[in-house]
């Protein structure tokens, strides 16, 4: 009987061992295309940034990964009083920052102070100043003092903001990352550099910084400190940066990596016929080119048309890009949808058609002063370091060069130098676009109201700043909706950027990773994310 015993103790052991031995390895490796130029939250607003600023930090208010909708995050509860304008926020109760030490409402009102100081540079400043009361007196003279801005911590776990007037969308606009705190201790102790390293990089995320490798890779590992923790499952997860999408797909082929951020477009439907793990989510953002408006020729709103007109977007779709996509006549991305309509539907196609409308670019560019191209500058097209945006650039010049008998030079830069030149205003047409930071008009019709901070085209229209202006605080769904298509279609008429296409999010993911979620705005949530056997 012993020994009867001891074999089954022993067969168990075998077997348990052998499960344990079977038991996948947590954690990923996900390439991106571009290294971002900044993750600090209160600071940029690049995209690239993005994967990193959604997992190693949270807001008051985040996204479920199952369905995108919206939850509570470091807030378990909140109020919002009955004129909407004080939004009252109630904070989980024991929450830390990823070092061990205490998180409290207080670090929510260091983190917007910290945004309404000139110096931080905050790219996303005018979600502060243009909804919070007291916010852009306060930006403009810091001397005044803090207490006249209407935000405040009445005690650790409640954080309260005040607004100018009703926005109904508020709380999706604390979705984004610069709402997300930040410790007061590391960054005085650091300044700037605080990004810079691991062991000051202190966050209040799912994950945490464990390897900053510049050039190279961001490696994020599990938050301990993290109030929902026992959802986490990854151990880590490393960022690396491959800008060459021939050799980030050699590596994702050969099993070097399990995700990667972009799709070469001349394996895309390769890829898909072999099931090798394309995932294709729904995206509210449009793919454009930036008008400098400021700048001649481009100050000619008829110059801009012509430039429209002459492009063939369903070559560029289908022959170049090679993804889904649906040709854009418009800055603004179809989504939202107010009783069953969605703010597009009927909207202008401002002349823009699907393949070039070479005659009638022709027009445009003579009544424009350019009869036939003639005494028209030689002018730049920009366009940051990425193969496929490359391919796109090279597309779009040989189709205005041959429509309109002029000269254009192409230019390229990694990233960081790119946008730099984009905000200074140093560019003639760059390539551009946007993903909107949430679903709602507001996140595109901010960028082309004039002086907004992401306002990167210089375009200015007193009539559209009015009604973006009206619509911001409208209580009213179906009017503001009426009101937010009027100032589209004022904006969209006079060619502000040049619309390519509407895009869906598109990213390569072996299937033996799941429970991670992709939201419109395309941020990969990993909170919940894990490797199947």
């Amino acid at each position: 009987m012993k020994k009867f015993l001891c074999l089954m103790l022993c067969l168990a052991m075998v077997l348990m061992l052998s499960f344990a031995m079977a038991e996948p390895v947590q954690e990923i490796t996900y390439a991106l295309s571009n290294e971002p130029d900044g993750i600090d939250p209160g600071v940029t607003n690049n995209s690239f940034a993005s994967p990193i600023l959604n997992n190693a930090f949270e807001g008051l208010v985040t996204y479920s990964t199952e369905d995108g909708s919206m939850i509570p995050g470091e807030a378990e509860s909140w109020t919002i009083s009955d004129d909407g304008l004080t939004y009252t926020f109630t904070l989980r109760e024991g929450l830390k920052w990823s070092d061990g030490t205490a998180h409290t409402a207080q670090d929510y009102v260091y983190a917007m102070q910290r945004i309404l100081n000139p110096d931080t540079a905050a790219k996303y400043v005018d979600f502060v100043t243009g909804y919070v009361v007291g916010a852009a007196e306060y930006y403009a003279d810091n001397s005044i003092g803090f207490d006249t801005v209407g935000i405040s911590a009445p005690d650790d776990r409640t954080f309260v903001m005040q607004l100018i007037a009703p926005a109904p969308y508020w709380l999706d606009i604390l979705t984004m990352w610069t709402f997300c705190p930040v410790q007061e201790a590391t960054v005085a102790a650091n300044g700037e550099r605080w990004t810079a390293s691991a062991d000051a990089y202190v966050s209040n995320g799912p994950f945490m910084m464990s390897e900053i490798n510049m050039g190279e890779s961001f490696v994020l590992v599990k938050n301990p400190n993290y109030y929902d923790a026992d959802k986490v499952k990854l151990d880590k997860i490393t960022f690396r940066f491959i800008p060459d999408l021939g050799t980030s797909l050699m590596a994702y082929e050969n099993g070097n990596i399990d995700g990667m951020s972009s799709v070469p477009t001349t394996d895309m439907a390769r890829l898909k016929a072999e099931d090798a793990g394309v995932v294709l989510t729904p995206s509210y953002g449009t793919v454009w080119y930036d008008f400098n408006c400021a700048k001649a020729p481009f100050d000619n709103v008829l110059v801009r048309k012509a430039f429209c007109l002459a492009i063939d977007r369903t070559a560029i779709i289908e022959d170049v890009v090679q993804t889904e996509a649906t040709p854009a006549y418009s800055f603004m991305a179809p989504g939202y949808v107010v009783g069953g309509a969605d703010l597009m539907d009927t909207a202008s196609d401002n002349d823009l058609s699907d393949e070039a409308d070479v005659e009638a670019a022709q027009a445009a560019l003579a009544e424009a002063g350019y009869p036939n191209g003639e005494g028209f500058p030689e002018i730049t097209l920009s366009y940051y370091s990425n193969e496929t945006v490359g391919k796109v650039v090279e597309a779009m010049a040989r189709q205005l060069q041959d429509a309109l008998n002029i000269k254009i030079k192409i230019s390229n830069a990694d990233w960081a130098v790119y946008y730099d030149d984009i905000l200074a205003g140093n560019y003639d047409i760059g390539a551009m676009g946007w993903s909107g930071d949430f679903v709602h008009p507001m996140t595109f019709l901010l960028l082309f109201k004039t002086g907004d901070a992401n306002n990167n085209v210089f375009y200015s229209n007193a009539d559209y700043d009015a009604l973006v202006s009206q619509a911001a605080n409208m209580t009213d769904t179906d009017a503001a909706f009426s009101v937010m298509r009027e100032a589209e279609a004022i904006a969209a008429a006079e060619y502000p950027v040049l619309p390519l296409y509407y895009k869906a999010n598109t990213m390569l993911m072996h299937k033996y990773v799941t429970g991670y979620f992709v939201t419109p705005s395309n941020a990969l949530l990993l909170k919940t994310a894990y490797v199947a056997e």
